[in-house]
């Protein structure tokens, strides 16, 4: 099944590099429809195409000059329309050029995904505040989610953002899953845990598993995985991060901390209302849950704040406006019934080296005394 998805991929974006290459070929007068032209133009997005696999960004790359080459192929069809009567005219000349060298997609392309690799490597704090009436006291807790740690981000951007973190004096740290990934080396993976070790909070740093942390997609058969179950644990208690994994802990006397395993789990994982029996139901509970599942059924049970992440916001532009509109919550701050859900776009991106949606992030939440 694997195979046959994989293949209908690939032929997909092998369809429209051979347009691509006979759409650029066109804009030099060179006739797209000869008989050799055609076999170098699907020899061309044969080799493309195949490189694709070897090197993600060709895929980026690809997408956006096929996308840019059709808008502006509308925008020129629009201006032929609109300007028939200005076609002789000094501007419409020159514009008719900038067309024809073909250069502008290309042009674009790499300030896109320029922008992109910049915007990858900066990590911003972004800020919310929740007012309740179940506390006396004021709590700030600061979420940290989908580093991908070395993966797709240097690993220096994360290390030089610790001291900072500490800066805000946190009551509570909240790793939100996907740490590390199936990309990760073991090496690597010790190394990040020693790093998010040096965080500093009031109650400690708790941590949830995502779909990536265990290297679910890798193939151990193979030997693709490069850390067992059991050396991923040492690497995060051994650092005083606690894993919480289908369990909750009190957070001094007004609030609680629940941490889901994740819905991709191969073991499963507890109901929530399972999970949170025994919670005193006049505390602020907060539920980690590194996909942003099952809202309103936290909300039902009691949850005033559930932290997720997993979605990247998107990373890849307009991605994230698809997710919002018909998956689920993206980015952001959403209230469903009650209950208030955070969804962090991660401390970086997955796949690819770029961003070019919202941006990498650490989370600041303030929960205020409405006493």
């Amino acid at each position: 099944m694997v195979i046959l998805v994989l293949g209908g991929m690939l032929l997909v974006l092998a369809s429209g590099l051979y347009w691509l290459a006979g759409r650029w070929l066109s804009l030099f007068g060179v006739c797209v429809k000869n008989r050799n032209i055609r076999l170098l133009r699907a020899g061309v997005a044969l080799v493309v195409a195949l490189l694709c696999l070897l090197w993600r960004m060709t895929i980026l790359i690809a997408l956006h000059l096929m996308v840019l080459f059709f808008l502006m192929d509308v925008g020129a069809f629009v201006l032929r329309r609109a300007g028939r009567k200005h076609r002789e005219e000094r501007g419409f000349r020159i514009a008719r050029r900038i067309y024809r060298s073909g250069l502008v997609p290309v042009c674009l392309t790499c300030l896109i995904l320029g922008y992109g690799a910049y915007n990858m490597g900066q990590i911003v704090p972004t800020e919310y505040t929740i007012s309740t009436d179940k506390i006396q006291s004021d709590y700030r807790v600061i979420l940290i989610t989908d580093t991908h740690y070395d993966t797709v981000q240097n690993p220096d951007v994360l290390k030089s953002k610790i001291e900072e973190m500490n800066a805000w004096e946190p009551d509570l740290i909240v790793l939100g899953g996907d740490i590390v990934e199936e990309g990760t080396s073991k090496k690597s993976m010790e190394e990040v845990f020693r790093v998010l070790g040096g965080l500093k909070s009031t109650f400690g740093t708790y941590y949830v598993y995502g779909n990536h942390d265990r290297q679910y997609y890798a193939d151990a058969a193979l030997g693709t995985r490069t850390y067992t179950v059991q050396e991923l644990q040492k690497a995060i208690e051994s650092n005083g991060i606690t894993i919480l994994c289908d369990s909750w802990v009190p957070v001094g006397e007004e609030m609680v901390l629940a941490g889901r395993n994740d819905v991709s789990a191969m073991s499963g994982r507890a109901a929530a209302k399972d999970l949170l029996k025994g919670t005193d139901r006049d505390r602020f509970i907060i539920t980690a849950d590194h996909q942003p599942v099952e809202t309103k059924e936290n909300a039902k049970l009691g949850v005033d704040l559930q932290l997720s992440g997993h979605t990247h916001a998107g990373q890849i532009f307009p991605a994230g406006y698809f997710t919002d509109w018909f998956l689920e919550p993206n980015y952001g701050k959403y209230e469903k019934e009650g209950c208030t859900l955070i969804v962090s776009s991660g401390a970086t991106g997955w796949g690819f080296p770029v961003r070019t949606q919202e941006k990498c992030e650490y989370v600041v939440i303030d929960i205020k005394s409405e006493k």
